[in-house]
Order: structure tokens, then sequence, then C-alpha cells
């Protein structure tokens, strides 16, 4: 982007591509959303939906028995070939959109303030900037390093479909791999500490979910640590938990968390700032560190963590630095999807955070069965879907404006994009209200919700707290 709207001169270090990711060694153009992320994920997750798709026709008067002899089955071999060719296809696009720019392939480090080294080369820069993602955590328990234990790296490339799995945690990485390995036909439980998942959503998403996941069969173990790992014979493991399950599965699968990937860069040793604890590398408004030569964006920083969020701060960096327009990456309104089944979209604060704010806010929710699933498909309670927006109350600065819009159901992600265009130029409950529906969809629900169910003040939400 640097190259091509500014014609500076770029060089950019990546490693080797592969699959699965290896600090030192393998990596690949795309980075972890490409290539063994966001998605890789999503592909897996259309195909998880056909089972259920064939269950629904029999709703619908189909006689599955002329298309299919017995269930469908799934060829995982087939699959994953599948999905690596796609993801490799898509690598080496990315390095066709390298034209121009200085590819060196191999692990970087920045040996000075405007030097940086590549398998023993070094290369002189006026700017650096680092955007090294992230890596997957794995709690340091007995067990976690035999094999069959996984992270999404891992996850996305088994040479065999579990038949049995155990997911630690409850964050969308978790909650998306363990629908779509339920989806085809995995018995998966689901294991963490809180009392629902998704943490740090909007409460009426997390427990509307909770209660999906449930429903479509999901083994949820909320409120439970995980304790140790053991081998049980045959290739299988033992996973036990602070609150006495003990089950023999296939693969456990650790998703909790994931820590910047900063360390091993030479960073500290020319003076760039780090939080101790985390690891992620302290920048400015502008995305500059401590040190002026050199920047960070993305989940390095771990400011927000998403794909498209790491590429608004690259172009914001890349407008200060040869546009000759200092340009601040805009984290607010940021729309995000997360990709369970049904799925779950955001935009903008949660009830508590907007009440905290903006002193009080007007809330509505909406719950209905989809009409798809008012056909005798039996799914109706898996996909019940719960559409919430929330509003400045009168009497506050910016009365009126939406700021925050978040559901659980069908094409939530889709929906989102477009409420967050809404959202971003300052939309108000009434231009919702005066917005003609589109009929019959989920999403004019969006323009109909007349009704306020409840006023959340900041009050309220201190009260809450103390609870």
């Amino acid at each position: 982007w640097s190259k091509a709207n500014f014609g500076a001169r770029v060089g950019l270090a990546e490693l080797p591509f592969a699959v699965v990711s290896e600090k030192h060694s393998a990596g690949g153009l795309g980075g972890t959303c490409v290539i063994r992320g966001c998605v890789p994920k999503k592909l897996l997750i259309y195909g998880s939906h056909f089972p259920e798709e064939v269950e629904d026709a029999k709703g619908y008067g189909w006689s599955i028995s002329g298309i299919f002899s017995g269930s469908p089955k799934i060829n995982w071999s087939q699959l994953i070939a599948a999905k690596d060719a796609e993801i490799k296809r898509l690598n080496g696009i990315y390095g066709k959109l390298l034209e121009g720019v200085d590819h060196h392939e191999g692990y970087a480090r920045v040996v000075g303030p405007h030097m940086v080294e590549v398998n023993g080369k070094r290369y002189s820069a006026k700017h650096i900037c680092i955007a090294t993602g992230s890596r997957a955590v794995v709690l340091p328990i007995p067990g976690s390093d035999l094999p069959g234990v996984l992270t999404s790296d891992e996850a996305l490339a088994l040479p065999r479909r579990p038949n049995k799995i155990v997911i630690i945690g409850a964050g969308y990485i978790a909650v998306e791999f363990a629908c779509f390995f339920h989806g085809y036909g995995s018995e998966v439980h689901l294991v963490f500490r809180g009392d629902a998942p998704l943490r740090g959503f909007d409460e009426d998403i997390r427990k509307h979910l909770h209660e999906l996941l449930k429903a479509r069969g999901i083994h949820v173990h909320a409120g439970e640590n995980p304790s140790s790992i053991e081998k049980a014979g045959r290739g299988k493991l033992l996973f036990k938990s602070d609150k006495g399950t003990s089950l023999t599965v296939d693969n456990v699968m650790f998703a909790t968390g994931r820590k910047p990937n900063s360390a091993d860069l030479g960073l500290e040793e020319v003076g760039v700032k780090m939080d101790p604890k985390s690891g992620k590398i302290l920048v400015d408004e502008y995305s500059k560190t401590n040190v002026d030569s050199i920047y960070a964006i993305g989940d390095v920083t771990d400011r927000m963590n998403l794909t498209p969020v790491a590429l608004m701060e690259g172009m914001a960096v890349s407008k200060t630095l040869f546009g000759n327009q200092p340009t601040k990456p805009d984290h607010e309104g940021v729309p995000s999807a997360v990709f369970s089944q049904p799925p779950c979209g955001s935009c903008g604060l949660t009830e508590e955070q907007a009440a905290q704010r903006h002193g009080s806010v007007d809330v509505y929710i909406s719950k209905f069965k989809p009409l798809k699933h008012t056909m005798p498909t039996g799914r109706g309670e898996q996909e019940r879907v719960m559409m919430k927006l929330i509003v400045v109350s009168p009497g506050q600065n910016d009365a009126g404006r939406v700021v925050g819009a978040h559901m659980v159901g069908a094409d939530a992600g889709e929906m989102m994009q477009g409420l967050g265009i809404a959202m971003k130029a300052g939309a108000t409950k009434a231009d919702f209200d005066a917005t003609v529906g589109i009929h019959p969809t989920s999403a004019e629900e969006w323009c109909t919700m007349r009704t306020k169910t409840r006023t959340t003040t900041a009050a309220d939400v201190a009260a809450r707290s103390k609870l």
C-alpha cells in the first residue's frame, strides 16, 4: 500500500509458507488470518452447515432418501486438502501483490533503530514497522505438551476428524471451533471458567448464545478449569477439570487466548518499550513506539485484534509517514462478527459501556424464531434470533444516537457491516425507525423495534458491579 499509493521504497520480511506456523521458521504471506485463521476457519464453517441443511430439507417436504443413501458422510482428508489448496492460492496472490517491494524470506530481527537483519544480512531503513501478530497460548498444565493437544493452528490441519474433542476457552476462537467440529459430527465439550462464553461482549449476546450452544447439543462446561491431560492409550487423551469432569477424547484444543509475538525480535536491545506482562508493544496514538523510527501495528500492539483493524492501522501509518497526512487509527465503532452457529454480530458499545460513557441509554431487544424455522425443521430453538439496539437516552449529549448494535442469528455478520456504516455516519434511532424494512427478512427488525425494553444508567452499572 505504501509503495502503490505513495511510491515509498519498501522491504518486507516474512517467514516461508507453512500451514502450521513455527515462530522462527514457518509463517507465510497473508499471515495468520489467511493461512491458519479467519479464512480457513470460515471455509470449514461453511462445510459444517451441510448436514443440518439436509435435515432442514425434510421440513420442506424433501425425501432425503431420494438424494442420499443414508446420512451424508464427510471425506475429511478431501476437505482439508481443498482448504489447503485455497490458502496456497491466496498465499500466491499475496506474493504477486508485492510487485516492486523487496521481499526477504526469513526470520527478521531489529538490530538498530534503522537496521533489520534477515538470514544474517542487514538492511537499513528510515522507518521500521513491526507487524508480527500474535501466537496462541497454551496453559501450563500437566500434559499440555502431549501429542494430540492442539491450538487453532493444528486444529485447522488435522489429518482426521476427531470423534470427541475438548475445547478449552470461551472466546470467539473457542466458540467457532466448537460449532464447526460439532457440525461435522464430533462430540464437542466446551470448557471455560466463566459463567458464559464471549467475555467482553454484550451480556445479552453472551447469555443468548450460551443457551443456543446447549440447544445444538454442544456439551458446555461453564465454571470449570482444566487441571490435567494424560495419555489414555490407543492414541486417546484423558482430560480432567477441577470440578471432577473426566473425559477420554481424541484431542484437546487450547483456545485460551493469544499473546503478542514480540519476543526475540531484538526490540529490547534497541530500547522499544513493551508491556512486561503481556509483551505487547507500547505505541502512541499514531502507532509509534518510544523509538521515533519504529512503529508497530496489529495484534502485536494488542489494541483491537482484528485483521481489518490491522489493515486500517497500517494504512494510517503509511499516510503519516509517506502521505504527509498524520493519521490516527480509529478504533471507535468497529463492527465485528463471531462465526458461531448461529453467528453473532456486534458494533459499537455494550450496554454497560454505553451507560457508563453516556450516563443513560435506552435498550431495545427483539427475540424471535426466524422465518425459515417456522416450518417443521425441528431446529427453531437452535436458531432463535436476538437483536439489540442501544440508544442514548433523552436529556443526554448525543440523545437518540445509536451507539450499540448486537445480534445472534443467521447473517449477523453481513447485517453488522451495513449497520457499521450507518453508525459511523451518526445514525439515530429516528433514522432507523424512518427506514422502510425489507419484508420478509430478519434485517427489517432493525427498523421496527419501537418498544423500549429498559433504560440503563451509569448508576445501575455501578450498583451491579458491587453485587
